[in-house]
């Protein structure tokens, strides 16, 4: 079994290699701290058999790294490892494509159940969680920009989350070792995509699917 754990803290990393060799002492497990290395491991390396997603890393917007993982990658598990324990995060989590919801304060058996539970095809959830918990997709409004950042090309995520950051077209050329007109050409397609005419709608619009944006 190959294990992919992508999450930006070291220490909470060995962490969670320690607890998944405790309960799946065969399994292979790989590790990265950033989008882009997680998008290299994709493309270059083995498809995991689950990988287990920070929501909180660098070069990504909340769920916009897990809904465009999904749409790239349909038949990939994965589940979710966070510190956000709200249950509108969860079912957000739940409605944008994982399969499973680990808070990061849960019990070091509970990763080994999740992860034997989501490779048999069903969806674990924490525990405490209220059995009346509805995972009904999100809004329509939410649901439609969860769809136009499906259809971006790798390559254009990855620009589209630089244009988050505040990155101007020379500098993310530079950053992705392309030429300047590549970058617009890319640009032009994500405004295209994502119904937008301009950066600061494009923002605007990524900015709808961070953590603490909306709630349930």
């Amino acid at each position: 079994m190959n294990i992919l754990i992508v999450d930006d803290h070291p220490l909470f990393r060995h962490a969670l290699i320690q607890a998944v060799r405790y309960s799946l002492p065969q399994a292979q497990i790989h590790e990265t701290a950033a989008v882009n290395e997680f998008y290299e491991r994709l493309e270059n390396g083995p498809e995991p058999d689950l990988v287990l997603l920070d929501l909180n890393l660098p070069g990504a917007s909340g769920f916009s790294a897990l809904v465009h993982v999904r749409a790239q990658y349909p038949s990939l598990p994965i589940i979710v490892v966070s510190a956000h324990e709200e249950t509108s995060i969860i079912q957000r989590a739940i409605a944008h494509g994982a399969m499973g919801y680990i808070p990061k304060s849960a019990h070091p058996s509970h990763i080994g159940e999740a992860i034997r539970q989501v490779l048999e095809g069903e969806i674990w959830l924490p525990p405490n969680l209220p059995a009346n918990v509805s995972f009904d997709p999100r809004a329509a409004d939410e649901t439609a920009l969860a769809e136009r950042i499906q259809s971006l090309t790798p390559q254009q995520f990855r620009v589209l989350m630089m244009v988050a950051e505040g990155l101007l077209n020379k500098q993310i050329a530079y950053e992705l070792d392309v030429s300047e007109a590549t970058i617009k050409a890319h640009v032009t397609a994500i405004f295209r995509k994502l119904g937008v005419q301009n950066r600061t709608q494009a923002v605007l619009a990524i900015n709808a699917l961070n953590i603490d944006e909306k709630k349930i």
